[in-house]
């Protein structure tokens, strides 16, 4: 049902109709792609990398990159077909109308400007000139993003605020145009699950008071259920699935759907503990050192972290920060041991110093019973090959020049390990660990898809053998079913090679399906810590109780 203004342009009663929706670039990627959006209606597109969902939003905003154009289908904004409106007219609801909450704040701040005026400049482009009124409104859009001290906090620079922060000054510049749609892409992929909880809270409080429409893009499937009225999932560029949060996740009816809800990591315990080196039947590490030191068996643990402190100096203001305050905690051989916690709990310092990248400023960290700031030649050269790193972004962990060869074999290269045939046939056989084919070898990094790049720098890792591997939020930029694939993966080679797993995360629904053991840490120290079991189903520090209560979804997922 609609009317005609009296310049004959039809209002919808729908905010956003999109039907028949076909993108192409050489060959059709969108195919018959239909759904409304509502006044206030809150609506998820999900689905992994690949399925959809960016092309869906870019032909929305009329912003598809290089040769992609709609090739047929309509994407009407109240009644106006945005897909025969100029360049202009596009422009003039973008922002205004239609505004976008992008996934990396980094990446879409001008770090050389201070953010107020960075949202100063969205006000004027939208008509707003004096400039107390700029001011004024400016301090009123980051007080409602819920950024303390507007006042203040508006001449700081965007590397000056945490990613929450940063995430609230996007959604202050979005708001900035009075927007009654707003599109939201990954807007809390990269952040902790309590600061998620925050940004959807406050997110979704304006939404309502506001009456905007929401169109959340997101592969979360918790974060979809628990936040929006209708999801609809996409695969290969085609809707497949539509309905409430309670029918899509309660009760799938697609196949693709079925196998997302299944990947997705549930906050309920789902493995049994691994069986530690020296058990029944267990099988011993095959990396350095084989679990001794000297020819004398060492101890279980293949990590022993003792009263760790580390102590950063901010030079030319006298200040100190204390990353890390007495962190104690063992890790077993061939199992799992998780750190969890928020951004600047230490995580990734504790990584660092275990690696041998920084140094703590007192206490101990022993690997394979060695000290890790040994200081002998041969000593540092066998703790380098007991602990690897797998690191978040295998994208830029890769060197984007090398083929994949060449890249896996670096460890052998640098350690001088073996001849050149012998470096070759182990690249092929850790490929096949991995399970890539070896066709894999002659392409480079940017060939490859996310899932593929993460086993390329998890082969790497394995090369040279280690006891040890580290991984520093290996799996959080990943869309739910490679998630899994490279889960399962690291499963397996547990349980294969015997190889010990430090698992550095902020997302505790991972940890409840992969770790044997968590470290739970808060502002450089350990809160709580013991087996994974335990710790998720009887917490005893009320910060881990607040981790477990802002996990997303984990009614509708864990049913």
């Amino acid at each position: 049902m609609s009317t005609e203004t009296s310049g004959g342009v039809e209002l919808s009663d729908f905010v956003l109709e999109v039907s028949g929706l076909e993108v192409s670039y050489e060959a059709p990627v969108l195919h018959d792609v239909g759904f409304t959006l509502a006044p206030g209606e809150r609506l998820a597109l999900v689905g992994q990398s690949g399925s959809g969902k960016s092309t869906t939003i870019s032909a929305i905003l009329g912003l598809l990159p290089g040769t992609g154009h709609v090739s047929s289908g309509a994407v009407k904004y109240r009644g106006e077909d945005l897909v025969r409106a100029d360049r202009a007219r596009l422009q003039t609801l973008r922002g205004r109308s239609i505004a976008l909450v992008p996934q990396d704040p980094m990446a879409s701040l001008n770090p050389s400007m201070r953010v107020g005026d960075q949202i100063a400049d969205a006000l004027r482009t939208y008509g707003m000139s004096n400039s107390a009124e700029v001011t004024h409104n400016v301090v009123r859009l980051m007080t409602e993003a819920g950024i303390p001290d507007a006042e203040n906090r508006r001449r700081s620079y965007p590397h000056e605020f945490s990613g929450g922060m940063r995430q609230r000054i996007l959604i202050a510049i979005a708001l900035s145009g009075e927007p009654d749609l707003i599109i939201a892409d990954e807007p809390t992929s990269a952040l902790d699950v309590t600061v998620q909880k925050q940004i959807l809270d406050h997110l979704q409080k304006l939404v309502t008071e506001r009456g905007t429409s929401l169109l959340f893009v997101t592969h979360d499937l918790g974060v979809a259920g628990e936040r929006t009225d209708t999801i609809l999932v996409m695969n290969d560029g085609r809707v497949v699935e539509r309905g409430t949060p309670q029918q899509v996740l309660g009760d799938p009816q697609d196949e693709y759907t079925k196998a997302l809800v299944k990947a997705a990591p549930s906050i309920v315990v789902g493995r049994e503990p691994s069986r530690a080196l020296g058990a029944a039947g267990s099988t011993p590490a095959v990396g350095v050192g084989e679990g001794r030191v000297d020819g004398e068996a060492i101890s279980a643990n293949v990590l022993e972290v003792n009263d760790l402190h580390k102590i950063y100096k901010l030079h030319g203001r006298g200040k100190e920060v204390h990353a890390l305050n007495g962190v104690s905690f063992t890790a077993k051989r061939g199992q799992t041991t998780a750190v969890i916690g928020e951004s600047g709990s230490g995580k990734s310092t504790i990584a660092k110093i275990v690696l041998g990248l920084e140094r703590g400023t007192s206490g101990e960290v022993l690997a394979g019973g060695r000290n890790v700031d040994a200081s002998s030649r041969a000593e540092r050269s066998i703790l380098r090959r007991f602990s690897q790193p797998v690191f978040q972004d295998p994208f830029s962990s890769l060197n984007p020049m090398w083929g994949i060869e060449r890249i896996i074999r670096e460890p052998l290269d640098v350690f001088k390990v073996g001849t050149q045939v012998e470096r070759k046939r182990k690249v092929a056989e850790v490929l096949d660990q991995v399970a890539l084919p070896a066709s894999m070898l002659e392409r480079r990094p940017a060939e490859l898809s996310g899932g593929q790049r993460q086993r390329i720098a998890i082969a790497r890792a394995l090369i040279s053998e280690p006891e040890l591997l580290i991984c520093d939020e290996a799996v959080s930029a990943l869309d739910v079913l490679v998630q899994e694939q490279i889960l399962e993966l690291l499963r397996q080679l547990q349980s294969g090679l015997g190889v010990s797993c430090l698992f550095i995360t902020h997302d505790l629904a991972v940890v409840a399906n992969l770790a044997d053991d968590v470290v739970v840490m808060k502002n450089g120290e350990v809160v709580e810590a013991g087996a994974t079991r335990d710790v998720i189903d009887r917490p005893t520090a009320e910060y881990t109780q607040k981790l477990l209560a802002a996990v997303p979804g984990s009614g509708l997922l864990n049913a």
